[in-house]
């Protein structure tokens, strides 16, 4: 007997329809790919661990700041592409049409801005983390506190949380596994080479994933368009792709939009209106790309200003890539299940997915698990496996950083180096048991709104904080006062519009939401442009009304001192150096056992006599890695791709808008 059932349509018995188990994944070629795949991204991983120096902080968070410009790209493509992409883009593509698609190619713009105005600041201050670079810009210890606070908390109630309910989806449909089970699973194996081997670790394994989610999803689109006829048809079939069980509900609430294939929509009625679009989501992807740590950490690991706008235009040109790949898929999903994808009516769709609100999130699962054969359905779950534990590798190696650097760091100000990689890898542990902790309320939460909820948590808390990077950089005027109460009535306001809209709940078409208009009625592109605003008017107000900050304090901190050679005299000294005396005096310690020495090495803690540098030496070596000059021929080529890239950025909005 045949059954369609979240996402599987295969024939069994009826006894068999509540066994999930082995029912996608029951064949040696599906299995044989899923265990090579793990074999080989472990064996990358060890590789990397091997080959790199893990036991220093720049070794350690930084990579040596030796990578070059092709692994940094890859890795800022597959650090930004996770499962929740391919689950949350494909829904509401399949729901909406393409518009959702502007969000990755606004992308192409915005890396441009880090890697020409943002990272050069950065490498010049010789900065790790983006809270660090506050507080050389600003002094004072509050401000560096409150975004490693809201970084870390936005990493597990965002990030972690949307990527690990989306991969389960899949695990769970695909292996039958208890998702509790499929996801501990996962953060173990991620972890272990997180906690191992340090960012070169995950920028290498973050390569090889990147090199997987492209192939497999371009095998996927080819099957899918295909399975309609075309490009042509699958323009004309996604327009009549209405399910047969509309009961009394309103039209618009299960016919395709009328502007389903343009990315530019009405201002008012739109439901990603195009001003929100550009300027609104401009301002949160400023914040993601221009001053998140999990991207600009990948950009300050490379050995040369070059390479770091080289790996930005890879990642540019890569982020073309999902409206092929992964909205165009979620839409022809909807023409090939409509009755399961574009469900309406919520009985219907509580039997479908266990969602009453709707199953667009089951789209993209649902066509790797019915149209791939063999062996491909295998390499499609290694791609959603790749995606989920890149996207944990990098927030957990860059948790552990922001941890480490600007929380632990406060704790312990004598720490030894020794003691931060502990720190820091034993940090990424609590990051993987609040994450399972949180599971629960991940599936509750979300029910069919991923991707919005994903973005409009973003819109009420991100804003204030790229005002306060954006004037920080280019406003040389603004000082603490204005930069924290900017921060803090931005974050008060945020958080009055986003406790107010969980409060009541963001309802459905068939069932809205009782949120007052004047709250909820605003959409939150345009929300988080009103806050940006309003954000920005304070920290310039309250700056102008109190002291500047003397130039002597901003050499190189600023876009406007970005080339003073002065001696720089920080507003306050760092809360952590090597403590190079203690290790100067230490006792010698007993030769470790042969254990000891071997779970050492395995974290990259064993000791190595390193050479003392000299004043003169040391010093050479922080000119080193604060050198932003380029060989001209390279800048010439760099410069001359951003060009082409913001052309191609430009052609395609305005091809699809």
């Amino acid at each position: 007997m045949s059954y369609n059932y979240f996402g599987f349509s295969v024939k069994r018995t009826d006894d068999a329809r509540s066994d999930m188990a082995g029912v996608a994944l029951n064949n040696p070629a599906d299995i044989a790919v899923i265990v090579i795949y793990f074999v080989v991204v472990l064996a990358v991983g060890i590789w990397a661990m091997v080959r790199t120096n893990r036991a220093t902080v720049g070794g350690f968070f930084l990579a040596g700041r030796s990578m070059v410009w092709w692994p940094i790209g890859a890795s800022l493509f597959a650090s930004n592409i996770g499962s929740g992409h391919f689950v949350g883009i494909a829904g509401t593509a399949a729901a909406s049409g393409i518009a959702i698609g502007g969000f990755e190619w606004n992308a192409l713009i915005v890396v441009v801005i880090l890697g020409w105005l943002f990272v050069p600041i950065y490498i010049k201050a010789g900065v790790v983390t983006m809270p660090e670079y506050l507080k050389k810009r600003f002094g004072g210890q509050r401000i560096r506190i409150y975004l490693s606070v809201l970084s870390l908390f936005l990493y597990i109630f965002t990030k972690i949380s949307a990527d690990m309910f989306s991969g389960a989806i899949f695990i769970n449909q695909a292996l039958g596994l208890n998702i509790y089970l499929a996801v501990v699973a996962l953060l173990v194996i991620t972890a272990l080479y997180t906690v191992t081997g340090g960012l070169a670790a995950v920028i290498y394994t973050d390569t090889l994933q990147t090199i997987i989610m492209v192939v497999g999803s371009f095998i996927l689109m080819g099957y899918a368009f295909n399975e309609v006829g075309g490009y042509e048809n699958f323009q004309e079939s996604y327009m009549t792709a209405v399910p047969s069980i509309t009961a009394n509900f309103s039209e618009s609430c299960y016919e395709p939009r009328q502007d389903a294939f343009h990315i530019f929509r009405d201002p008012i009625t739109g439901d990603l209106p195009w001003p929100g679009l550009v300027f609104g989501l401009t301002i949160q992807a400023t914040w993601y790309w221009c001053t998140d740590q999990v991207i600009v950490q990948r950009c300050l690991s490379a050995k040369s200003l070059s390479h770091v706008k080289g790996g930005c235009i890879l990642c540019g040109y890569l982020k073309l890539l999902p409206m092929f790949l992964i909205v165009f898929p979620g839409m022809i999903s909807r023409i090939l299940y409509t009755d399961v994808v574009a469900c309406v009516d919520p009985a219907e769709c509580q039997k479908h997915c266990g969602a009453s609100v709707g199953c667009t999130n089951i789209a993209y699962p649902k066509m790797v698990v019915n149209l791939m054969p063999n062996g491909l359905r295998g390499l499609m779950l290694s791609v959603m496996l790749a995606s989920l534990m890149s996207s944990l590798t990098s927030i957990f190696n860059s948790a552990s950083t922001l941890f480490t650097m600007d929380i632990y760091t406060k704790i312990r100000r004598s720490a030894s180096e020794k003691e931060l990689m502990i720190a820091g890898r034993v940090f990424i542990l609590v990051l993987i048991g609040v994450s399972i902790a949180w599971i629960p309320v991940v599936q509750s939460a979300q029910s069919g709104q991923l991707f919005d909820y994903i973005q409009s948590i973003t819109s009420y808390l991100t804003p204030p904080v790229a005002a306060v990077f954006i004037l920080a950089i280019f406003c040389k005027r603004v000082n603490e006062p204005g930069a924290f109460y900017g921060l803090a009535i931005g974050l008060l306001i945020g958080l009055s519009r986003m406790i107010t809209e969980f409060v009541y709940g963001t309802g459905s078409c068939v069932e809205p939401s009782n949120c007052p208009t004047i709250i909820c009625g605003v959409h939150y592109l345009y929300f988080g442009m009103i806050l940006f605003v309003v954000s920005c008017i304070i920290i310039l107000g309250v700056s102008l009304i109190t002291k500047p900050i003397d130039d002597k304090h901003l050499y190189r901190l600023c876009w406007s001192l970005r080339n003073c050679d002065q001696e720089r005299i920080d507003l306050e000294k760092d809360d952590w150096v090597e403590n190079v005396n203690s290790m100067e005096v230490e006792e010698p310690e007993e030769e470790p056992g042969l254990c000891k020495r071997a779970v050492m090495c395995f974290c990259g803690l064993e000791r190595q006599k390193a050479p003392k540098l000299s004043e003169e030496e040391q010093a050479e070596l922080q000119r080193k890695l604060t050198d932003t000059s380029e060989v001209p021929l390279w800048r010439n080529v760099v410069n001359g791709n951003a060009i082409i890239l913001l052309c191609v950025a430009v052609f395609f909005h305005g091809f699809y808008g």
